[in-house]
């Protein structure tokens, strides 16, 4: 038994799971269990078992963020009334072979992994993926349907880096490879929708599996796993991001389940602790 089968075996996964509704999915019991962790993405990465999650989706405070917000062609690090955090702390671009390292280490066996970024962070990030043995298959498109600032060619669309471990099928190959979804105005600072992250996770997860996001924000990935009937883990670097993440996951439907953590706390074989289990 490989430590995905494990890590489900000990979280006692539903059978018979088919879709969700509001947290709930038919077949299940309860509803989709989450936990929320305040640290350092690499660092919260490292705290879990290999091999004991099911689908990564998640999107860091890319390096260029920074450049756009000096010269005022981005809104997306400035203040909102949805969050008094002026701006990220961006995720330096020397630190995704780390970042991919440890999530190719904690993804299962098959599995896939999804980076939204700009088209400048993807010349970055797809040859450290490709490093730490992810396999990129291609960008897809999230087609914000309004353009942004900018002044030349003004922005309407983010990409959303695909790459597998292993060997895992889509449920659906008749999905095309840009998302039209509109942006969110108003929101918490760079918030994406959870109808975009809704698909990423139908195509590459199953009811009852473990999704998670390193760099949650204000949780839209959480709350499309919660609909769709998955459990997730997140974490951000911002308390103020995981507090708004929590209450949304509430809302969803969705449960705190420490058992999740504790699953998935990454141990030695020599079963130690390493670096515990996330709080």
């Amino acid at each position: 038994m490989d430590a995905s089968s494990s890590r489900r075996h000990l979280l006692e996964p539903r059978a018979g799971v088919e879709v969700a509704r509001c947290g709930f999915a038919v077949g299940r019991t309860a509803p989709s269990g989450f936990g929320l962790s305040c640290r350092d993405a690499v660092d919260w990465l490292a705290t879990l078992r290999a091999q004991s999650v099911d689908l990564l989706v998640t999107d860091p405070a890319y390096e260029s963020l920074e450049k756009h917000r000096a010269v005022g062609t981005t809104t997306r690090l400035k203040h909102s009334k949805a969050s008094s955090n002026d701006w990220f702390q961006i995720f330096p671009n020397a630190r995704f072979p780390e970042l991919f390292r440890e999530a190719y280490r904690v993804l299962a066996r098959n599995a896939h992994l999804y980076l939204f970024c700009d088209q400048e962070t993807m010349f970055v990030a797809k040859p450290a993926a490709e490093a730490s043995g992810f396999r990129f298959w291609k960008p897809l498109v999230w087609d914000k349907q309004t353009i942004g600032m900018g002044y030349h060619y003004r922005s309407r669309y983010e990409l959303v880096l695909f790459f597998e471990k292993g060997k895992r099928r889509l449920l659906d190959r008749g999905i095309p490879d840009v998302i039209a979804v509109p942006r969110i105005r108003g929101g918490y600072p760079a918030e994406k929708p959870a109808a975009v992250a809704d698909v990423l996770i139908r195509q590459s997860s199953e009811p009852g599996e473990l999704v998670v996001d390193a760099f949650a924000g204000s949780g839209s990935t959480g709350v499309a796993a919660a609909r769709l009937g998955r459990d997730f883990l997140g974490n951000d670097i911002c308390a103020e991001a995981v507090a708004i993440a929590e209450r949304r996951l509430l809302e969803a439907g969705a449960r705190p389940d420490p058992s999740l953590q504790t699953a998935a706390c990454s141990r030695h074989e020599t079963g130690g602790p390493v670096g515990g289990c996330p709080r």
